[in-house]
């Protein structure tokens, strides 16, 4: 399956950079954004699209204040969305930017009028995040656009991650990722169960990723390690810029981190090899082998106690051991003499 151009069966982990709110509603703070998530290895920077009016009601009823632990606590949500959203006359600006810096850019809508104010700029990709997971017709009219979907799974049910995937695949659109996520800002460790990973492609038969939210860059180097071909994670310039999403995203210096822990980690990984590469072979210079460990005279029997299985590796495999036993040699052998097949009668 391909994103733009990146192939994830071959081109390894795809990374995305999330601008979401990190950008101070100041234009320019986007772009310098958008350009640095480039210079550190970023694959992409994903964009957020909507209005707080898309997103919910401007209303200060309980049910509309945030609470439950999160660093929003006792804010409306249309306040908080208000301040936090990407202005949309913003798009076409960062889009032709991003472009122009040849790094990939799209974006989560969160309606379907997003979605057709987004087309325009034929985004490589739809994101859609894990509360939208349960708006099935969001999702189905996002499908419908053919591009691949990158769906978080955080507050989704086993039934309704199959649902999403089944409304996709109805619409012919089977360029899917799905993200293990855990919806908590922060993240705990101990919630992310990245276990999940390699079970969501087991169950539903697409590629997997994970949406980071945890601190730190440890759950993305276990997540590449568990299969994840897709790391998503919130990014901003600098952390005293402040915003919604400031405090559980990584600046410049912790994401490139993260993107060279991500590589390094993919290298080690490699592939399944058993082969007997030219590299392996010199290196067997330092196993066991077969020498002769007393001087031996021509006739003399090959024993226990005159030859033996040491280091270097030139003489003969040391699974010869048993069968060279009670053979005659043919010619006197001195202390330290690696052997071989023509020393000893056959």
């Amino acid at each position: 399956m391909k994103i733009g151009n990146f192939d994830l069966n071959k081109d390894g982990v795809y990374i995305i950079a999330e601008l979401s709110a990190n950008h101070s509603s100041n234009i320019q703070i986007a772009k310098e954004s958008i350009k640095t998530a480039k210079e550190i290895g970023a694959n992409a920077i994903k964009l957020q699209t909507y209005t707080a009016d898309t997103l919910t009601l401007n209303s200060n009823k309980d049910d509309f204040i945030i609470k439950g632990g999160t660093l929003w606590d006792g804010r409306s949500l249309y306040e908080l969305y208000q301040e936090a959203y990407t202005p949309w006359e913003w798009h076409k600006e960062l889009f032709e930017y991003a472009n122009k810096l040849s790094i990939d850019i799209f974006s989560t809508p969160f309606d379907k009028s997003a979605v057709d104010f987004l087309e325009q700029f034929e985004p490589i990709a739809y994101k859609i995040a894990s509360f939208e997971i349960t708006d099935y017709e969001l999702i189905r009219y996002t499908a419908s656009k053919k591009r691949p979907m990158i769906i978080s799974t955080g507050v989704a049910s086993i039934q309704e991650i199959q649902d999403v995937v089944d409304i996709c695949k109805s619409e012919g659109n089977d360029k899917i990722v799905l993200l293990k996520c855990t919806s908590a800002y922060p993240a705990p460790l101990g919630e992310a169960n990245l276990k999940t990973i390699p079970n969501l492609r087991e169950t539903f038969g697409v590629e997997v990723g994970f949406s980071d939210h945890t601190l730190g860059i440890t759950a993305p180097i276990v997540a590449t390690t568990l299969g994840a071909k897709v790391i998503e994670k919130h990014f901003i310039l600098d952390k005293s810029i402040g915003g919604a999403d400031a405090d559980f995203s990584l600046d410049k210096e912790e994401f490139a981190q993260m993107v060279k822990a991500v590589r390094d980690t993919e290298m080690l990984l490699g592939k399944v090899d058993y082969s007997m590469s030219e590299k392996k072979i010199k290196s067997r210079q330092f196993a066991r082998s077969l020498y002769v460990s007393k001087d031996i005279k021509k006739g003399e029997r090959f024993t226990n106690e005159n030859i033996k299985s040491v280091r270097p590796g030139y003489g003969l495999h040391p699974k010869y051991f048993k069968d060279i036993l009670g053979k005659k040699a043919v010619k006197d052998l001195s202390f330290a003499t690696a052997l071989k097949w023509e020393y000893f009668d056959k």
